[in-house]
């Protein structure tokens, strides 16, 4: 049986840090792990942003309710379920997931959680797991499941390594140069036509 674990940011929504970029004007948020591979490094950067700014969860959750999925992934969603099992493995957290799930039709994600006081400072993050896609993905081959993962950032390639099938969706240019074994697609459609593959001819 296969299961498809596609990343949620980049794959199915815009980046929810560059949202908060855009709608902040704080041009230090729009590095994310696309840009830095040490995902401590950018969380504890972030974490400090937003206590200078004074920025709070209520203000990161407003922003977070006018994101809307990327063109075509509720239908690709919906494509994925007809066919495959489905869990999205993300780095995000419950804190901030849920108005994108809603609009995404619920799909279940596997995420992590945020520390916050009782005014609603953000001071720190809790990860379900260190390197907790990774452990998902070989968790799932344990339970006897052939896994089709899709990233697109630095903090998605030891999933990508620990699938069956790895695949790159809409990656940066220097992802693409530094991961060059992984198939790189850039529309969903074409997502779909090499998922479909998978389900003809199979995948080790």
């Amino acid at each position: 049986m296969y299961i498809v674990c596609p990343d949620l940011e980049g794959i199915l929504v815009p980046e929810i840090w560059i949202s908060v970029a855009e709608k902040t004007g704080i041009e230090e948020l729009w590095l994310t792990t696309r840009d830095i591979p040490d995902y401590d490094q950018l969380m504890k950067r972030r974490l400090e942003i937003l206590k200078r700014a004074n920025l709070r969860i209520t203000d990161i959750q407003e922003i977070i309710q006018s994101i809307n999925p990327l063109d075509g992934a509720i239908q690709f969603l919906d494509w994925i379920r007809e066919r495959f099992q489905l869990i999205v493995l993300s780095d995000t957290f419950v804190e901030f997931a849920d108005p994108i799930l809603k609009k995404l039709n619920r799909p279940t994600l596997f995420c992590n959680s945020l520390v916050i006081d009782p005014d609603g400072t953000i001071v720190n993050y809790q990860l379900r797991q260190r390197d907790g896609k990774r452990y998902v993905i070989k968790a799932l081959k344990g339970l006897g499941f052939k896994v089709i993962a899709i990233g697109d950032s630095y903090n998605d390639t030891t999933m990508l390594s620990e699938a069956n099938q790895g695949i790159l969706f809409r990656p940066p240019e220097n992802i693409k140069r530094e991961f060059p074994y992984y198939p790189v697609i850039e529309i969903y459609e074409e997502l779909k036509a090499e998922l479909a593959r998978y389900l003809e001819k199979g995948i080790e």
